[in-house]
């Protein structure tokens, strides 16, 4: 008898490989003719988060209920994806579940602070024309991503698509675009999002709520049809296109050097214990043409989001120092914080941290206790030691940033 299956991909565990999936081959050649499937994927066990296999007579199951009745069945089936990597097992970590619910919360509040800014639902499914340079940086980084996305879900990735979406949303989309879209206050007075980045504002959404569907299926129909009137479900709306006609790189450049410049300042600030919301002032030097021009376009964004105005002439005294791209920009500290007590600070910060650095590698060092301990205390002397290492290299980078 010959027939034609319906079905062209099998999914299945790796642990039935030959007790099922092999004797279903096996038996569709045999009464049908023909292979039974023309892919067969395997993916991992759900294991305790020891790494043991779950087992009633252990009592070490997860009920998966459970944990959707506490972070919610999106966040509980985006782990699931996030972590399923063809044939490897999956550690339970409900860390992980818990930070997937924090993920769709941030998601949540970007369509709420959307809404209440006019960023309402696309008309179209082609990127909004843009002039501006950071709505040509998410438009691209928006096409990006649905490449990624889609490359990944080709390829049967699901962990890659999942991870591209969530890198995504949540450090590009949420943590820059909309803080670097933000109306400014000007005294009582609320400002307002200028009309083309609403416009591309709600496309990027759309593409978002469209890619993270297969993954966190409820939250998402519920924001399509909060973000305005639809003529279908989210479920049967269409895939986005990667059209990549209309990228911009050198928009796309500046504001990642932007990105960077804030983000470098931010840290520099932190690890000499600057509070958030003073503002400093910031000169610059062996800066080229296009980073001098870069400045003068982003000034206002630099101003409100690393709290540092660019000034021509540059004071004496101490200052903190940033390099991005071949150019320093320093920051004076005269009147900001007591330079001498923030040396010994990080002086005494960096010996403190080198000490335990060298008695970890110490440890390490020593044959008998690699040898003799367990295996959990030795992996957790190195990640000790990688942590100690990287600290007192930070605060070391720190006290040469302090000109």
């Amino acid at each position: 008898m010959h027939g034609r299956y319906p079905n062209d991909v099998l999914i299945s565990g790796f642990d039935i490989l030959f007790f099922w999936d092999a004797r279903m081959m096996m038996q569709g050649i045999h009464f049908m003719g023909d292979v039974p499937f023309k892919k067969l994927y395997l993916h991992g066990l759900v294991r305790a988060a020891d790494g043991a296999k779950m087992s009633k007579s252990k009592g070490n199951v997860v009920n998966p209920l459970g944990l959707i009745d506490q972070y919610g069945a999106d966040a509980l089936r985006f782990f699931m994806a996030a972590m399923e990597s063809q044939g490897r097992d999956i550690k339970m970590d409900e860390k992980r579940v818990e930070g997937y619910r924090n993920f769709a919360t941030k998601l949540w509040n970007a369509c709420r602070f959307a809404q209440s800014n006019g960023i309402v639902a696309s008309t179209h499914m082609e990127a909004p024309a843009a002039e501006l340079a950071v709505n040509k940086w998410i438009i691209a980084e928006t096409i990006a991503c649905v490449q990624a996305v889609d490359l990944a879900l080709a390829d049967l990735r699901f962990d890659g698509a999942a991870n591209a979406v969530y890198q995504f949303v949540w450090s590009r989309f949420c943590d820059w675009y909309l803080e670097l879209i933000k109306p400014v206050f000007d005294g009582d007075e609320k400002g307002s999002i200028d009309p083309e980045s609403k416009l591309v504002a709600g496309w990027v959404i759309d593409q978002i709520l469209v890619l993270l569907h297969p993954f966190m299926p409820f939250i998402t129909e519920e924001l399509w049809h909060a973000m305005g009137p639809r003529e279908n479900d989210l479920i049967v709306a269409k895939w986005p296109m990667a059209d990549a006609r209309s990228l911009d790189p050198a928009a796309s450049k500046e504001i990642d050097w932007l990105i960077r410049l804030v983000s470098e300042i931010r840290a520099a600030r932190t690890e000499v214990n600057i509070a958030p919301g003073t503002r400093m002032q910031m000169h610059v030097r062996d800066a080229d043409a296009e980073t001098l021009a870069r400045l003068e376009r982003q000034a206002p964004a630099i101003a409100r989001l690393a709290r540092a105005s660019v000034v021509q002439d540059a004071p004496g005294g101490g200052a903190l120092q940033v390099v991005v791209d071949g150019a320093t920009f320093v920051l004076p500290l005269e009147g900001v914080i007591d330079l001498g007590a923030e040396r010994d600070r990080l002086t005494k910060a960096i010996a403190a941290a080198a000490k335990e650095r060298d008695a970890l590698a110490g440890r390490l060092g020593n044959a008998s206790f690699v040898e003799r301990a367990k295996p959990e205390a030795v992996e957790k002397a190195r990640a000790d030691h990688a942590e100690k290492s990287a600290e007192a290299e930070r605060l070391t980078a720190a006290l040469h940033r302090l000109g």
